[in-house]
C-alpha cells in the first residue's frame, strides 16, 4: 500500500481518536483525579482493546453480529450498563485527589473492555475498514491497525495530559466534584447515542 493511502489513514485515525467520546472523557477524568502513570495505563489498555476490536471488525466480526439474533442488542445494553456504572462512580466521587492509591483508578482491563462497549469505537472501526480496505484483507487491515495504534495512544494520552494540566486548577474537592459530575453527565449522555445508533453494537 502506498504512502498516498497511509496519509489519509493517519488523518482518519487522528480525527476518530482525538475527538470526544466516552473513553476520551474517562482519560480526562483520570488525568484530573489520579497520577499520570495510572492514566497512561488506562490509555494503553484502551488503545490495545481498540486495535483488537479494529482487527476483529476488519476480519468480519461486524458482519457476523448481524447474523446472530440478539447479539447486537446484548452488546448495546451491556455498553449502556457499563457506561452508566462509570458515570455513577464519577458522579459520586468524593473529590479528594489521589497520589498513591490506585485501587479506584480505571486500569488496563477497564480501558480494553470499555472500547468493546464503546459506540464510537465500533463506528470508527466499521467506517475506517469500509473506507480504506477491501474488507477481510488481513495485510491491509494489519497495516491500518499499525498506523492506528500509535495515533490512538497519543490521542488518548493527550486527554490524560489535559486532565493533568487541569488538576492544578481543581485542587479543592468541591471543584473536582463539580468537574466529575459534569463529566458523569456527559458520559451518561453518550448512552443515548449508544441506544440510538444503528451502526454500533
Amino acid at each position: 500500500m502506498s504512502l498516498s493511502m497511509i496519509l489519509p489513514m493517519s488523518a482518519f485515525a487522528l480525527a476518530a481518536s482525538i475527538s470526544p467520546g466516552p473513553v476520551n472523557l474517562m482519560c480526562l477524568s483520570s488525568g484530573t483525579r489520579y497520577r499520570l502513570s495510572q492514566g497512561l495505563i488506562f490509555v494503553t489498555g484502551a488503545t490495545l482493546g481498540f486495535i483488537a476490536l479494529f482487527i476483529a471488525v476488519g476480519m468480519g466480526l461486524y458482519s457476523l453480529l448481524a447474523l446472530v439474533p440478539g447479539l447486537q442488542d446484548l452488546l448495546r445494553w451491556g455498553g449502556v450498563a457499563f457506561l452508566l456504572y462509570l458515570s455513577y462512580r464519577l458522579a459520586f466521587d468524593n473529590g479528594e485527589l489521589s497520589t498513591s492509591d490506585s485501587s479506584q483508578a480505571p486500569g488496563f482491563m477497564t480501558g480494553a473492555l470499555m472500547q468493546w462497549l464503546n459506540p464510537k469505537a465500533w463506528l470508527a472501526s466499521a467506517s475506517g475498514i469500509a473506507a480504506y480496505t477491501d474488507g477481510n484483507n488481513l495485510s491491509q487491515v494489519t497495516l491500518f491497525a499499525s498506523v492506528y495504534l500509535p495515533i490512538c495512544w497519543l490521542s488518548l494520552g493527550t486527554w490524560v495530559y489535559a486532565g493533568a494540566f487541569l488538576r492544578r486548577y481543581v485542587q479543592r474537592p468541591v471543584v473536582l466534584r463539580s468537574v466529575n459530575r459534569i463529566l458523569a453527565v456527559l458520559l451518561a449522555a453518550s448512552c443515548l447515542y449508544l441506544v440510538d445508533s444503528g451502526l454500533s453494537p
